[in-house]
């Protein structure tokens, strides 16, 4: 469990990116700041924590979503930990950006929260697979959970308390994303809710899945690219009511071993509350890791939440979100890539420069 924290930059505005898997990093971007339209990416550094670091009792890493908390000035990363480690739980950060990058001894954990199931006791191992978090701006957290079709248990979106940890709202997640017994429709197992993010007017949260539902079409390969799915939420209401099709790229490469490969969409960050995010996309090849950061827009997406099944349509006459690259990580000669799976906008840098994590 080695943890990495790298930081680079977008010409006006910083990014921190999180690096995340039982591995976990940081990176930190600039970028000009919150607008539309993201020109350049620079690099400022990075951090590490050692395989096997322990936080009060409990090992911290599997880290896959981390979200700023500006009225603190922290982070709060999920670990990705089925309560098998330890109880599922979130972790709060510090993270030094003072001097306008990133170094060794940067990040510092200050709390662990465990998380609470409906009967406020912490979740049972194997009965969840958090992913995804954002913080609501008050004093709760939302984080999303894949489940796991394999067993049958359902993905989850839910607000938590930021103190406590325990379960105040539950988001309905729709039909046709819960898994069947006989696998013929919703989530693929690993390939569901592992994003998660809240316009800056705290209106509406959104996730995806990381690749598409087993009835919408194929999951991800080499030249074949997966049919996913933004769900936004009503915040105040807690109901879906949108859905977009994202189209992830396909597996990076057709190098694999033993047929050991993935790709998909593994987070979003909302830029503003018109529809325009940064999204996350990783590609394992069985030798390592690709990464890519995307501009995400939904301008002139067809809205599919009534359409069941992408397959038993023409698929081709639904316009998907808009995507353009910004960055592959590969670009990055001083940056050992691991499992990305998590981003988020810190503070302001000295330079008036908007962080990404």
């Amino acid at each position: 469990m080695r943890s990495i924290w790298n930081f680079l930059t977008f010409s006006g505005v910083v990014f921190l990116c999180l690096l995340i898997t039982f591995t976990s990093a940081l990176l930190v971007y600039y970028l000009p700041a919150p607008a539309v339209g993201v020109p350049a990416v620079d690099f400022l550094g990075q951090a590490s924590l050692p395989t096997g670091f322990s936080f009060r009792g409990t090992e911290l890493g599997g880290l896959s979503g981390i979200t700023y908390d500006s009225n603190r000035s922290v982070y709060y990363a999920i670990a990705d930990d089925r309560s098998q480690k330890a109880p599922a739980r979130f972790y709060t950060l510090k993270i030094d950006l003072t001097q306008g990058l990133l170094k060794d001894g940067g990040v510092v954990p200050v709390n662990v929260t465990t998380l609470l199931d409906e009967t406020n006791q912490p979740f049972a191992a194997g009965s969840l697979d958090p992913e995804g978090i954002a913080f609501s701006g008050n004093e709760t957290v939302f984080i999303s959970s894949e489940g796991d079709a394999k067993q049958l248990i359902k993905p989850f979106i839910k607000e938590f308390s930021l103190s406590s940890g325990r379960q105040l709202k539950t988001f309905i997640v729709p039909e046709k994303f819960l898994p069947t017994k006989n696998g013929k429709r919703g989530i693929r197992n690993n390939l569901a809710f592992e994003s998660l993010t809240i316009t800056p007017d705290q209106k509406y949260l959104f996730t995806a899945t990381e690749n598409a539902l087993i009835q919408d079409g194929p999951d991800s390969a080499p030249g074949t690219s997966s049919p996913s799915r933004i769900l936004q939420y009503n915040r105040s209401t807690s109901q879906r009511e949108r859905e977009f099709l994202y189209l992830t790229e396909p597996v990076a490469s057709p190098l694999k071993v033993l047929d050991i490969f993935s790709s998909g969409l593994v987070d979003l960050l909302a830029l503003d509350n018109q529809g325009h995010f940064l999204s996350l996309e990783r590609s394992f090849i069985g030798l390592g890791y690709i990464i890519r950061l995307f501009e995400v827009s939904l301008e002139g997406a067809d809205n599919i939440q009534d359409i069941d099944s992408l397959t038993a349509v023409d698929i081709n006459t639904i316009k998907p979100v808009q995507k353009h690259l910004l960055l592959d990580f590969r670009t990055l000669s001083k940056v050992t890539l691991d499992n990305i799976e998590g981003l988020t906008f810190g503070p302001p840098l000295p330079n008036g420069r908007q962080s990404l994590i």
